[in-house]
């Protein structure tokens, strides 16, 4: 599955970089809508013990690779420590992801799996959920945590994202937050909040949205009226939870489109959102339409990044060398929202100073450092930029790219990936806080 990921991107941009149409090669795609694919609806699972998964099944994690110098300039700013550890808090939340749906695993209550559970004590579970196991599926546990009045709604990624984002779903389908269903009546106020101009998202990234929704909506409501009655002291109800949605490679964007739905059309306020290796998902009107709900700077060319804190409504974070976050590709019609935090050093583990805050949509310090942006604010079609792909990055360096944010996230093992055993890492003490 490593090669097979990274020779399917690394193919994908060849072709896309040397002019050939990459759409032409799938002449097999059904264009009707439906996807070609059906999800294998399983609904919401109640947890069950979780297995711990022997040492000795761990799979290697490949050669280790050499640190590489910072790409970027003097002047980016690099994130404050709170939130270099709010971020690496929430890359192990989840790395958790990755039990749901393991035979013979999972998460079980209060908050254990074989994986990163016993890290936090503070969290309790509320609900897994699993779709399916083909491209439209989702999956993935909601939690919460009284001590930080929070909802946790975490979405897992796939291994498959080349395969989901090449394949017919990357055909953009209309995008439209709010829409009254059978016999009710528009609500202006929702209407005018939730009001999307020419968007079009990946058909696919909406589909796994849509196969969730009525699953993951419901009991995260419920979570919030829950927690304004927490407490029988209080003379009037408190303040509903904060909900944080959070996801990896695909977990990323679903969990995008599921925030913007419960912000734009539900009007919760409290919504916040931290993905990781998040490609993208929509047009230049949808990312205008990200921006404007979460209160992000779009520009790239005038503005300053504004210092970023944990409280930031959304955090886009990237890494270098990781392709994903610039898949699908402009030329398709497709482009990045602001919000992003990249993470300049190659290898694991980064400090404080390798992480920035960037520019509007595609700021060249960050994940754009290849060559999709020209200086003017406007992306550059591939036939004019260099190629997304590194001349001398190997294939696997890819797959660990796509992984590598804080640990080596991808694996339902004690510890997480065996890149991570063996070692302290972020041991930051209070008094650098």
């Amino acid at each position: 599955m490593v090669c097979g990921f990274a020779l399917h991107i690394a193919s994908l941009l060849a072709r896309e970089d040397s002019g050939q149409s990459v759409l032409g090669d799938h002449d097999d795609i059904d264009r009707s809508g439906s996807g070609g694919r059906s999800g294998d609806f399983r609904g919401v699972t109640e947890a069950r013990p979780a297995a711990v998964v022997p040492e000795e099944t761990a799979t290697a994690a490949g050669p280790e690779r050499p640190p590489a110098p910072l790409s970027a300039p003097e002047s980016a700013l690099a994130v404050p420590l709170p939130v270099f550890l709010s971020l690496e808090r929430y890359a192990r939340m989840v790395d958790v992801t990755y039990c749901v749906g393991m035979t013979g695993s999972g998460i079980s209550q209060p908050f254990s799996c074989a994986s990163r559970c016993a890290d936090f004590p503070e969290l309790r579970l509320v609900a897994t959920w699993n779709t399916g196991v083909l491209m439209r599926d989702s999956c993935g546990y909601i939690a919460v945590d009284d001590s930080a009045r929070e909802i946790i709604v975490a979405f897992r990624g796939t291994y498959s994202i080349a395969n989901t984002v090449a394949d017919l779903s990357t055909i953009p389908q209309k995008y439209v937050p709010y829409e009254p269903g059978e016999g009710e009546d528009e609500d202006a106020d929702v209407a005018r909040r939730a009001k999307c101009t020419n968007c079009t998202v990946h058909m696919g990234f909406l589909a796994s949205w849509e196969s969730a929704r009525s699953l993951i909506q419901p009991i995260v409501a419920e979570a919030r009226h829950q927690s304004m009655n927490s407490s029988p002291l209080l003379a009037a109800p408190a303040a509903p939870y904060r909900v944080h949605l959070i996801g990896h490679s695909l977990g990323g964007a679903v969990a995008a489109l599921a925030a913007l739905e419960m912000k734009a059309v539900l009007g919760w306020e409290d919504v916040q959102v931290t993905t990781f290796g998040e490609p993208r998902v929509g047009n230049l009107g949808f990312a205008k339409f990200l921006e404007g709900v979460f209160n992000l700077r779009s520009n790239t060319a005038t503005k300053e990044p504004k210092e970023p804190t944990v409280a930031d409504a959304y955090r886009r974070v990237t890494h270098k060398n990781d392709p994903v976050p610039l898949l699908p590709l402009s030329d398709w019609g497709y482009r990045s929202h602001a919000g992003e935090i990249f993470i300049t050093k190659v290898s694991l583990s980064p400090t404080p100073e390798d992480v920035i805050q960037c520019r509007g949509r595609s700021d060249p310090a960050c994940s754009d450092v290849d060559g999709e942006h020209d200086g003017s604010g406007e992306e550059t079609s591939a036939s004019t930029r260099k190629g997304i792909i590194p001349p001398n990055l190997k294939l696997w360096e890819l797959f660990f790219a796509h992984r590598d944010y804080f640990w080596r996230l991808g694996l339902c093992l004690p510890g997480g990936d065996p890149a991570d055993w063996g070692g302290e890492r972020y041991n930051y003490t209070n008094d650098e806080l």
